[in-house]
């Protein structure tokens, strides 16, 4: 059995779900959530907890038995806590500012880079800190890798748009000439 998709996912008392035959529904106080079960995967809920379990011991069955059980322990958390990830502005001139569904950048191009908010996400800029959080976890990061792109962080000069936790080694230039 999987080691992952064997593990029953504890409930909360204000998480409400609802299971069908191809379908889990998750709701919460931070939001709702919905995943698909793919053919042969099942979940249940027992005592408080969900319970994922597989119709046979192929190969197939046993990866989407832990991705299922990982997906919906995401989908748990993010109802009810919530993810976030922070990323570091890093360059003399480079800075960000939230204007309602926006965020404008300044990233030393010719012109302000804008990036429009997706829905159910939430944005903070303090100084060089930006902060994107929601209950999706999958969007999270997705919006995250976005803001990143924008700008990535250079080799040389260590400038640019970086996760907070990212650890970045400064390449030699080139060496002088002989």
């Amino acid at each position: 059995m999987s080691r992952i998709g064997r593990l029953p996912i504890p409930l909360v008392s204000s998480v409400k779900i609802s299971i069908t035959a191809s379908e889990v529904s998750i709701q919460g106080p931070k939001g709702a959530l919905t995943h698909a079960l793919p053919r042969g995967i099942t979940a249940d809920v027992d005592d408080s907890r969900i319970v994922v379990r597989r119709s046979n011991d192929s190969k197939p069955q046993k990866a989407l038995h832990g991705l299922v059980r990982s997906l919906l322990a995401n989908a748990v958390h993010g109802v009810t806590k919530g993810f976030e990830k922070r990323l570091e502005i890093h360059g003399v001139g480079y800075s960000a500012e939230v204007k309602g569904k926006r965020v404008d950048f300044k990233l030393g191009y010719s012109h302000p880079v804008t990036f429009a908010i997706p829905e159910g996400i939430a944005v903070k800029v303090e100084r060089n800190l930006i902060t994107v959080s929601g209950h999706d976890r999958q969007q999270v990061g997705q919006v995250s890798a976005e803001i990143r792109s924008l700008r990535r962080p250079d080799v040389y000069k260590l400038k640019g748009i970086r996760y907070a936790d990212e650890i970045l080694r400064k390449k030699a230039g080139k060496a002088a000439g002989k």
